[in-house]
């Protein structure tokens, strides 16, 4: 698989069910998530007694998939509206479940897709969830850690 993908955009949530937010860089640690979101931290809603699940780690959804869902639901979903990490642009995100990949010197393992739930329609509009089938984007592990830059390359490993 080749691409030549870029990261647009990086988004967290410091408590669970808080605000998403935009920050310019974050670190990534290896089996641990983004520092200072609410999975890295180890307080995000699908936290089950104090463990860590490795498919909340990060989330990425493509800047593509979303116009896509903008153009054929006539809706005005921005990144932060998805509740996902990072936003990406080239990326076949769909195509890397089970497969390494870099952003900027972050070496990530897609886990599953990211399929919108019923909770992501109650926080944001009605729907959300049906223009974002099949297109929600990509839950990853953090396999080798480093910081994160919007502007990094995101590259197959």
């Amino acid at each position: 698989m080749i691409f030549d993908g870029k990261l647009l955009a990086i988004a967290i949530a410091r408590q669970a069910k808080g605000n998403m937010e935009n920050v310019e860089a974050i670190e990534a640690v290896a089996g641990e998530g983004l520092i200072g979101d609410r999975y890295g931290a180890g307080i995000g809603a699908a936290q089950f007694q104090g463990r860590r699940k490795p498919e909340n780690e990060v989330t990425l959804i493509a800047r593509e998939a979303i116009e896509a869902a903008n153009d054929e639901h006539n809706m005005t979903i921005a990144h932060l509206d998805t509740r996902r990490n990072l936003l990406t642009e080239d990326v076949p995100l769909n195509e890397l479940v089970m497969n390494t990949f870099r952003v900027g010197p972050v070496l990530l393992r897609g886990l599953e897709l990211c399929e919108p739930c019923g909770y992501l329609e109650r926080r944001t509009y009605p729907g959300i969830k049906a223009a974002l089938t099949h297109r929600g984007g990509l839950r990853c592990c953090v396999v080798e850690g480093g910081e994160l830059r919007v502007g990094d390359a995101i590259r197959p490993s």
